[in-house]
């Protein structure tokens, strides 16, 4: 079938080009430099002759033909053959190759459909685009493999199409996310695309100048990207991999592991030929499995006990499917949901130094028919999913290091740490919305010590924990500030709001019975609340903060202050 090395439109980093096999012979549909330069890295041996489709002369379509004219002529001396759609394109192919780049005439072979008709091409289709290439722009009816293909080339109407469309037809279509007069627009095509796809058409979109804005799109409808071509890795590919990873790990200040996660993911997808890769991160302290690191798909969370990642840990070994869809441990909601179709998916567990599994690494839909060997993948494999390991035990070290053992929620250096990434940005003013915060503690809270002893005073510790976590809305995050003391910041929260939540949350408490090494008391907490002022560093915010719970704890506990007296 047709594999894609680019489908990006103009100004992407690789243009729309593809290919498929006729027994040995190679089949370009055009050739842009981003192509070529993918072309000279590839294993050609099995290859005696390449044909170039063009579809049209744009740039982005056919400025890398001379390039792979010129390489194969001195260094192979293979032949090859472009194919214009009419003769005015044909001429205007000659006078760019031997006027513009100097390829001499003997080194290939010009022709048209016309002339010399291959026995894969079904018709080429007249369409419009631009102006300037009134009678010079085709999309192909292709026989591909036994299948009718459409390919619509760059186009602005879908009209010259439809006759060759037919049910089971695998339509190759190009779709623009920004409105331009030359090219199919998304939003103007999504009900095409629905209808082609309901009734057995396999709809697989190119020349796309916005991937993300193009999924978001078509989620549901059935419709997918058209599949890129995976080419076998080489010393090349991992030298640049790792070379970023190296650097990457250099300069991280931030202690944010992010970035060295994507690298990993990336060196792991491009050695095993993949469509889309993760990693999981095992969170224990919440029984969750969320990804760290994932290409083409948004964060995702589940119970650390579903799942082919779940079973992957339980189990503790390879995990492996080429039949999802008919596999129990399979999660196919995210497919129903996006219309993506999961042929083949592996799950290596990784470790930590110890022995003790802490993650693991995903990878979906090998470009491979038989889809993945346990064995051999996972030799392939072991290197990225041995450093993942590391790299994920430090990022274990690092998040302990920001929890409290006790009550689970972040400590005073988790504090300080989300408020550089999340929070600076209300102290510098880089913002118009307000940040707000309470602080508060357990009133009388050494009486519980000195009455039923410290286990019971870490059970009322855990128990308000829980509360305060509790009342945490999305965005919203609960510290252990010291001892007795915790505090709840909110973003995008008014002084008057922050002051309603602490009052709910202070109601709640004294409403609550706490749990104390047998016995259930009663307890009740005191609020100091503030808005953050910028300008102000955060030492002095929170010292107001804790100014007002002072006033609090000295006028009778268990209230709410938010102003100064």
């Amino acid at each position: 079938m047709i594999k894609f090395f680019g489908r990006g439109a103009a100004f992407c980093d690789y243009n729309n080009s593809s290919f498929f096999m006729n027994g040995s012979k190679m089949i370009l549909i055009d050739c842009p430099m981003s192509t070529f330069h993918k072309i000279r890295k590839m294993d050609l041996s099995d290859v005696d002759a390449i044909d170039i489709i063009v579809t049209h002369t744009h740039a982005d379509h056919i400025n890398g033909i001379a390039m792979l004219i010129d390489l194969l002529w001195f260094t192979r001396n293979l032949s090859i053959t472009v194919i214009a759609p009419n003769d005015a394109v044909k001429e205007d192919i000659r006078f760019a190759l031997e006027r513009l780049d100097g390829v001499g005439a003997d080194w290939y072979k010009l022709t048209t459909i016309d002339e010399e008709k291959p026995a894969y091409v079904k018709a080429a289709i007249p369409t419009t685009h631009s102006e300037q290439l009134a009678g010079r722009c085709f999309g192909y009816a292709l026989d591909v493999d036994g299948k009718n293909v459409v390919y619509t080339g760059d186009t602005n109407t879908i009209e010259p199409f439809l006759p060759y469309i037919t049910d089971n037809t695998i339509l190759f279509m190009e779709i623009s996310s920004i409105y331009v007069p030359v090219h199919l627009f998304i939003d103007d095509m999504l009900p095409f695309i629905k209808e082609q796809t309901a009734r057995g058409v396999k709809v697989y979109l190119m020349h796309l100048d916005n991937e993300e804005a193009i999924l978001a799109k078509v989620e549901g409808t059935g419709a997918q990207l058209a599949p890129l071509y995976r080419s076998n890795i080489t010393p090349e590919m991992i030298y640049e991999i790792t070379d970023q990873l190296y650097k990457t790990t250099c300069n991280n200040t931030e202690n944010d592991h992010n970035a060295i996660f994507g690298y990993l993911t990336a060196l792991g997808k491009a050695i095993i030929g993949a469509d889309r890769a993760s990693f999981w991160k095992w969170d224990k302290r919440r029984h969750e499995l969320w990804t760290t690191a994932a290409t083409g798909v948004d964060r995702i969370v589940m119970p650390d006990n579903k799942g082919l990642v779940g079973k992957a840990i339980t189990n503790k070994c390879v995990v492996v499917t080429n039949d999802p869809y008919n596999d129990p441990d399979f999660n196919s909601a995210v497919d129903k949901q996006t219309g993506y179709v999961t042929k083949s998916v592996m799950v290596l567990p990784v470790a930590d130094v110890n022995g003790e599994f802490i993650g693991a690494f995903q990878l979906i839909n090998k470009d491979d028919e038989k889809g993945f060997d346990i064995e051999e993948d996972a030799r392939k494999l072991s290197l990225p999913a041995l450093i993942c390991g590391l790299a994920l035990e430090s990022d274990t070290f690092l998040d302990d290091a920001h929890h409290d053992r006790l009550t689970k929620l972040k400590n005073r250096i988790g504090f300080y740490a989300d408020f550089s990434k999340k929070y600076m940005k209300y102290l510098e003013g880089n913002t118009d919305k307000p940040l707000s915060m309470f602080i508060c503690d357990i009133d009388k809270f050494k009486l519980v010590n000195d009455t039923y002893g410290h286990n019971a005073g870490d059970q009322v510790l855990e128990h308000a924990a829980k509360l305060l976590m509790e009342s945490c809305e999305e965005g919203e995050n609960a510290y252990r500030w010291g001892g007795e003391e915790f505090i709840i910041l909110m973003p995008d929260t008014t002084l008057e709001e922050a002051t309603a939540k602490a009052e709910k949350l202070r109601k709640n408490i004294e409403a609550s019975e706490f749990p104390a090494d047998g016995v259930m008391i009663k307890k009740t907490m005191s609020f100091g609340v503030a808005q953050f002022v910028p300008g102000k560093s955060i030492e002095d915010n929170v010292s107001i903060a804790d100014g007002r719970l002072y006033t609090a704890k000295e006028t009778g506990r268990n209230k709410v202050v938010s102003t100064d007296a």
